[in-house]
Parts: C-alpha cells; sequence; structure tokens
C-alpha cells in the first residue's frame, strides 16, 4: 500500500529529480521501496528499446542497499560500467575479455555517493573501455537515443544518458576523460558538468586514471542535483590531484543569483579546423543572446591554444593508456590479449600506444600542463569560455562503423602488430581527426583539469537536443553553477518531458 497521497506521487514518479524523490521520502509521502520498484518499472518497460542497462541490481537486500540517510536518501540510481565498481557486481568495462569479471570492492566513488543515501539498482552501458563519443560495443550491443532511438545517446556515459534521459532514474553515475559525460548529456537534453581535476574521489586503487584527464561525476536532470552531489565527495588520500577548496555548499551557491556582470569570451569555430555544423552554432548564439539580456558582456575569442596540437596530444593519451590497459588485462585474464579479444579499433589502439616513445608521452603531458597555463591567463581576462559541446547533434546508430576498406587494413595490421608502421605513415593524424571530428571541443577541459558543463539549450530541426559548453577556471564549479541554475529557469532551456519515450 502507498501513503496518504503516494499512489498519486509516484504516478509522477519522472517529475521529480533527486532531490525531490529524497524530500518525499523523508516526508514520509512515499517509502523509498515504493520510488525503487517505480525506477524498476521504468527500466523493465524502456531498456529493451533503450539498451541503457546492461546488468540489474533489483535485491532490495543485496550489499546493504537500503539507505536511510544523506540528501539523496532511497533515491535508485546507476552506475557507469567503467571504474565505477560495486562490490559482488561484474564491471567489464564494455568489453567481452572482462564479462565474468567480479569486482572485490566498491569504488571510492561508489562508497561516497552510497555515503550520500543512494540506492543502486543496475549498470549502464559503455563503449569498450570507454573509448568512442558513441556507445555501441560489440559485446552488449548499442544504447539508444531516447528522443530518436535510431540515433546514439552519446558516449562514453551513453547507457547512464538514455536511463536519466527517458526517466528510468533521476541520477546516473558518469565520468569523463575527453567529454565523456558532456557528449551524452548534450545528445540527450541533460545537464552536465565535469568537476575540476581531483575534486571528486578516485580510489581506493588508483590515484589517477588517464593521467588526471578523467573525473566521476554524474549526469542528471537537475543543476541542483548536480550541485548537490558535488557537495557530497570528500578528499580522497588515493588521489594524485587536490582541486583548489571550495569552502562552501555548491547547492547553496547554485540557488544564490550571480551578483554582477560576468565578461564571457565565446567561439563557435572548432579548434581543429574542422566544420561546425549550424544547428550547434545556433544553440551558442541563442545562449550568447540571452546571456546579454541578462546583463552579461559577451565577446567573440578563442581560447589561446593551438588546438590541432591539443588534439594529437589527446590521441597520445588514447594510445598509451589502451596500451596499458591492454597490459593490465593480460593480469586479470592470466595470458596474453589476442586481436580477438577486444575490438579491432582496441586493438589498433593499443599497438600505436606500444610504438609511443618514453619521450613523446613526456612531451605531450608538458603540452597539458603549458595549455593549462595559457587557460589560467585567459581567465584572468574572461570568467567563463563558451563553445558548442559537439560540432554535430547526435549521428544514427552505426553511422560511425568503419568502413570495409579501413576493418580491412585494421585486420592486416592488428594481425600483423605492424603499430609503428602505422604511426610513422600519417594515420595517426588522419585518426585523430576523424574521431575528434564530431566532438572536438571537450578535449581541452580534460587537459587542462578545468571544469566544464554542458547545458540543454537547443532543440535541431530534427527533434534532437543539442548542447551548449560553458568553460571556468580551475575551481570554479561554484559560477558555472550558478549560472547554469539561472538558464535552467530561460524558455530555451530543454524541458526533457518532451522527449518522446520518457
Amino acid at each position: 500500500m502507498l501513503l496518504n497521497g503516494g499512489e498519486q506521487k509516484m504516478q509522477d514518479y519522472k517529475q521529480y529529480d533527486g532531490i525531490g524523490l529524497a524530500e518525499l521520502i523523508r516526508k514520509k509521502e512515499v517509502k523509498q521501496e515504493e520510488v525503487r520498484d517505480m525506477a524498476i518499472q521504468e527500466i523493465e518497460q524502456k531498456n529493451g528499446k533503450l539498451n541503457a542497462v546492461i546488468h540489474k541490481i533489483y535485491d532490495l537486500q543485496e550489499d546493504g542497499l537500503i539507505q536511510n540517510k544523506g540528501i539523496f536518501a532511497g533515491v535508485p540510481v546507476l552506475t557507469k560500467d567503467i571504474s565505477q565498481e560495486l562490490k559482488g557486481h561484474p564491471i567489464s568495462s564494455g568489453s567481452k575479455a572482462l564479462a565474468d569479471f567480479i569486482a572485490d570492492h566498491d569504488s571510492e566513488f561508489v562508497r561516497q555517493i552510497k555515503e550520500a543515501g543512494v540506492v543502486i539498482i543496475g549498470q549502464t552501458n559503455v563503449p569498450e573501455f570507454a573509448l568512442m563519443g558513441i556507445t555501441e560495443p560489440a559485446f552488449y550491443g548499442p544504447s539508444r537515443n531516447p528522443w530518436n532511438t535510431d540515433y546514439t545517446p552519446g558516449g562514453s556515459s551513453g547507457g547512464a544518458a538514455a536511463a536519466v534521459a527517458s526517466g528510468m532514474v533521476p541520477i546516473a553515475g558518469a565520468n569523463d576523460g575527453g567529454g565523456s559525460i558532456r557528449i551524452p548529456a548534450a545528445f540527450c537534453g541533460l545537464f552536465g558538468l565535469k568537476p575540476t581535476r581531483g575534486r571528486t574521489p578516485i580510489g581506493p586503487n588508483r590515484g589517477r586514471v588517464w593521467q588526471g584527464a578523467s573525473v566521476d561525476h554524474i549526469l542528471s536532470r537537475s543543476v541542483r542535483d548536480s550541485a548537490a552531489m558535488l557537495d557530497q565527495y570528500r578528499y580522497d588520500r588515493a588521489s594524485a590531484f587536490i582541486a583548489p577548496p571550495f569552502n562552501g555548499s555548491y547547492l547553496s551557491v547554485s540557488e544564490t543569483p550571480i551578483s554582477k556582470s560576468l565578461k564571457i569570451a565565446f567561439t563557435t569555430k572548432s579548434p581543429i579546423a574542422s566544420s561546425v555544423d549550424d544547428e550547434c552554432k545556433e544553440a551558442v548564439e541563442k545562449t550568447v543572446k540571452l546571456l546579454e539580456n541578462m546583463g552579461h558582456i559577451v565577446l567573440e575569442e578563442e581560447a589561446p591554444v593551438d588546438g590541432k596540437k591539443l588534439a594529437s596530444n589527446y590521441m597520445m593519451l588514447y594510445f598509451a593508456e589502451v596500451s596499458a590497459t591492454l597490459r593490465a588485462l593480460e593480469d586479470v585474464i592470466g595470458r596474453k590479449v589476442s586481436f580477438k579479444d577486444v575490438e579491432p579499433a582496441t586493438w589498433i589502439l593499443g599497438l600505436l600506444g606500444k610504438a609511443v616513445s618514453a619521450e613523446e608521452f613526456l612531451t605531450s603531458l608538458t603540452f597539458w600542463d603549458k595549455a593549462a597555463i595559457q587557460m589560467e591567463s585567459f581567465h584572468d581576462d574572461y570568467d567563463l569560455y563558451i563553445t558548442p559541446t559537439t560540432a554535430y547533434p547526435p549521428s544514427k546508430i552505426g553511422e560511425l562503423d568503419q568502413t570495409q576498406f579501413e576493418k580491412m587494413l585494421i585486420r592486416t595490421i592488428g594481425g600483423l602488430g605492424l603499430g609503428g608502421i602505422l604511426k610513422k605513415s600519417g594515420f595517426v593524424d588522419q585518426l585523430a581527426y576523424k574521431s575528434l571530428e564530431r566532438t572536438p571541443f571537450t578535449q581541452l577541459a580534460n587537459l587542462t583539469g578545468q571544469p566544464a558543463m554542458t547545458l540543454p539549450m537547443h532543440i535541431t530541426k530534427d527533434g534532437l537536443p543539442c548542447g551548449v559548453q560553458v568553460m571556468a577556471r580551475r575551481g570554479r564549479e561554484d559560477l558555472l553553477l550558478q549560472l547554469a541554475a539561472e538558464l535552467e529557469k530561460a524558455d530555451s532551456w530543454i524541458n526533457i518531458k518532451e522527449n518522446p519515450t520518457y
């Protein structure tokens, strides 16, 4: 039996964000078990079409999942199938090679969000090893965009985005090493914040992911849920990085209007000189006009960082990290990894990583620091920096698959292990361009360590969401959240209820 008035409130389950659901539970207007059951009902009704959830955790008693305290007490959430280990459950990173791997501990991120009161009811789909801006792993199959299931929800947190945007849960765990929170948030009409490097927990068995480029946080429908979760994170002694301190409450600051006129830079030009779709430009231009009407000073100005070199250095990170991942995989499976164990693209990236010298990799990291210093100076003049989140709206499922020639080339090179020759052929620059052509804007914040968010500010003529990215100086999540909370009230902020599957 539902509590008094609870039946109607549970019919309106999807209308509440995480804080809203927690308030209903705290006021005893509904039971947390009833909220959880509604989330499960949503998953069972929609996951067949969306393929967002690849591992379900429906046992109410399992692993002490009933929570009675914390700002999100009783709120159902999903975690991501990479780097967010839950003790006793699979964590495959989207790869068939790890399909049977069971975590023997909670990640520090999972431990801390549990302490905030969430109830974890499953894990979401990711591309293999979270390497793509789309979520189409060969092992689990593609996740689909709730706005139009012919299209991708983005990646690598694509399953998380599809789950939140479809109303399965109000919050889902995500992480971002090159745009993996912001890209799917932009494609699914959600709010997505990548915090400052070192702001969120990363341990207990690792001190950095992707040399600090990757951080964990959540995807949400509301700004306040993101702000409130950011308040829950505490010092992680395992972390190799510590973010600038913030002595306050992100939730409180998100509820406080900005008290001064901001000076904001913006651009719609791709940093790698690739094309940008008119819809993505329009999203920025609409937001610029809105900010000007709010009294802010907005000027067209590009970031002072060599975008093409940044892309090259980002791919250098890709190669080295994939190679290291495959080496670590051997310790898990107890044998050498072969071409057949992973997807062809993963194998090629690993071969390229073996061809990267220590000198090249260290030089690449030095560029990260140079870019970070350049952006710190840039933010002496500008409070915020605005770009499109992506250069194109969502692609169709399968649209970005390799061509038959590329597949043949990968099989040949992969079978012969010719990574060094491939690296010298000019293939790397071509790969960098093709990989980042649709998503060239998000990597800057990962390499510099800055916070960046995507705002759901535009719907394309095809009825698909299109995001606007805003970056701030390192440590200034508070300013981003303040601005986001004000823009959340604007008419152009996407109403997630317009989503056909919501």
